[in-house]
């Protein structure tokens, strides 16, 4: 057996401390291929490929066992506030 979606979660929310975190398990549950979406203050100054190789970093015991992963938001905590204010539907005059 692969990596588990929980374990995934337990070591990002553990070295990264999110405010928001997502982890889909995109392989069928065998635990080989993930989908994240990450939120987190430490990802503050710091350009998009360096917050990918955090979050590559914080995994890379995982990532003996996961063939792919997909990083589909690390942003910061103001960011992902921006954006979720962008996606909500706003109200007809």
């Amino acid at each position: 057996m692969g990596v588990t979606k929980e374990q995934v979660e337990a070591t990002l929310k553990s070295k990264l401390n999110p405010s928001h975190l997502e982890v889909i398990d995109t392989s069928g549950g065998c635990g080989a291929s993930f989908l994240i979406e990450i939120v987190s203050e430490q990802f503050e100054g710091k350009r998009l490929l360096e917050r990918h190789r955090m979050v590559n970093a914080a995994l890379e015991e995982e990532m003996k066992q996961i063939h792919a992963l997909s990083i589909k938001k690390a942003v910061t905590p103001e960011q992902w506030k921006l954006q979720q204010e962008s996606e909500r539907p706003t109200a007809a005059a």
